[in-house]
């Protein structure tokens, strides 16, 4: 270890010269001189060095004395005493007064160095210790921001999926913005045909968001829309891209869903000399971003829902009842008293799947048809997910979400969801080959510990999974080729030998900061048995 300041104290011009020239500058010390034991009191105390050597016998304080006068003030400096008359009593009582060590004068280089190494032990373990200790205690404090911050998530995710009212939604999304990243001010942004509409928005001075309907035009808004992902911006930023804008720092992140921005969640301080937002808070308001998108599109298919007639709600309730999982409604007429609100943490797997070459396949076919199809494959996808004992979750366009291992366990769980990719490819491939519709799927799966349970409210409940390990899975289908099935490492791990897959390496995924390391799913050993 280099750098350590030692300070000698000595009234000798020489012995300070040998000790500065030949002992502590070739070795990388840092070294103090003081000419009494006064002036080495004094500079002790300022400049509080790593170990001091201090002569025995010096004008206006000798080092004994310096000893009583330093040992109050508790520094914990090492001290070597220096001495021509050594003896077990100076020892003693040199030890008593808080000495390290003594050396006897004249004394070679490397005696002093070896005492110096002996002395220098001890301050360089608790110097070690006590940066350990401050290591820990930060890595503590970073965890409980950590666990802080995805129990507020957990909690908005259970908030925002359980409302249906825009008017309420958005405002909640608003105030939650501002709440996990401390931000003075937030705002909420819908796209539609003309541009972007502000439907929610909190200001410094308010308590809580408010629900309103303001058209705006903004280039930064804009941008982040085109850009499709989260960015945080310093004073110096804005000031360049809207030289007018009162903002001191702000951050961005867009509502994405089926891989198209359909508004943009907004933080933001204006008062000067506040804190700027960091990626990490442009990675949570991304994470925010995703529920709100989620629960937006939930939101607006309920309206839709509630326009329709009683006889239309029955029929679309009687179409979807036939992909109801079995479990669920198993449980349900089983065990009715466990059907309510709450969810508990454990582990699934989950598969997203998504049709591709749906939209550019519809352009040119007629509406009748493309209902048809696309009513064919969803039912397709809805009876492999059955079949292989999955929990249907979700359509989302032309896409859906299923979960494996929730209700019911299954200790094969992460086998049945890749099977069931695997299955679902087979036929998208045989009935392409039929009709010749040249559609096929893009499968994400994923394993790991998410919140599952009932989500909505008292008379309307939906049974559905909640966290990372569901956004994960999603971004890695939205990653995924047509006709591609990938699987994340921990899928991979836990197949182990009768994983038959090509290795893509990391990939960087949309509201990650680090990268996922991926595989393509080709097929199982004993996968079709």
């Amino acid at each position: 270890m280099t750098g350590e300041k030692i300070l000698v104290v000595d009234d000798g011009q020489d012995n300070r010269d040998f000790l500065v020239r030949y002992v502590l500058e070739p070795n990388n010390f840092v070294p103090l001189t003081a000419r009494d034991g006064q002036e080495g009191l004094a500079m002790a105390l300022k400049h509080e060095p790593d170990l001091i050597l201090l002569d025995l016998q010096m004008p206006r304080m000798d080092g004994m004395t310096v000893l009583r006068k330093l040992a109050p003030y508790n520094k914990g400096i090492p001290v070597i005493l220096m001495t021509i008359h050594g003896s077990e009593d100076i020892a003693i009582e040199a030890y008593r007064l808080g000495a390290k060590d003594y050396v006897r004068k004249p004394y070679t280089v490397e005696e002093m160095l070896d005492a110096i190494e002996r002395a220098l032990a001890e301050t360089r373990l608790r110097k070690e210790k006590e940066a350990l200790t401050a290591r820990i205690l930060q890595a503590n404090r970073e965890l409980k921001q950590r666990v802080d911050e995805m129990n507020v998530l957990y909690s908005i995710g259970k908030s925002v999926t359980a409302l249906m009212s825009m008017s309420e939604l958005l405002p909640r999304v608003v105030n939650a913005a501002a709440q996990i990243t401390g931000a003075q001010q937030a705002a909420l942004y819908l796209r539609d045909e003309q541009g972007l509409v502000c439907r929610a928005v909190k200001l410094p001075n308010q308590e809580t968001a408010k629900a309103i309907n303001e058209r705006v035009d903004d280039k930064i808004l804009v941008r982040v829309l085109k850009r499709g992902e989260p960015v945080s911006l310093a004073p110096e930023q804005l000031a360049r891209l809207q030289p007018k804008q009162v903002l001191f720092a702000a951050a961005y992140a867009p509502l994405v869903l089926k891989e198209e921005s359909i508004g943009i969640l907004s933080v933001s301080n204006v008062t000067k000399g506040s804190n700027t937002f960091t990626s990490h808070h442009a990675a949570l308001l991304s994470a925010l971003s995703d529920y709100a998108a989620i629960a937006i599109e939930n939101a607006r298919n309920y309206e839709a829902l509630r326009q329709k007639s009683e006889e239309e709600k029955a029929e679309i309730r009687e179409q979807f009842e036939r992909f109801v999982p079995p479990a669920v409604v198993e449980q349900a007429i089983n065990t009715p008293e466990q059907v309510q609100l709450g969810g508990e943490r454990c582990e699934i797997s989950v598969l997203f799947a998504d049709i591709r070459g749906y939209t550019s396949w519809s352009e040119d076919a007629p509406p009748e048809h493309v209902i048809e199809t696309l009513n064919h494959y969803l039912s397709l996808a809805a009876e492999v997910v059955l079949s292989w004992g999955g929990t249907l979750d979700k359509f989302m366009g032309d896409g859906l979400m299923a979960i494996f291992n929730a209700p019911t366990p299954q200790p094969d769980h992460v086998h049945r969801a890749a099977d069931a990719a695997l299955a679902l490819m087979r036929a998208a491939e045989e009935v392409s080959a039929l009709y010749g519709h040249r559609l096929t799927y893009s499968v994400g799966v994923h394993v790991g510990e998410a919140v599952v349970g009932y989500i909505g409210t008292e008379r309307a409940l939906n049974y559905t999974a909640i966290g990372d390990t569901v956004n994960l899975a999603k971004r890695l289908q939205e990653y995924a080729a047509p006709g591609q099935i990938l699987i994340s490492e921990e899928v991979a791990q836990r197949l182990g030998h009768q994983l038959k897959a090509r290795a893509l390496g990391q990939l960087n995924v949309k509201g990650r900061k680090k990268p996922t390391f991926a595989f393509e799913l080709h097929d199982l050993e004993n996968g079709n048995e």
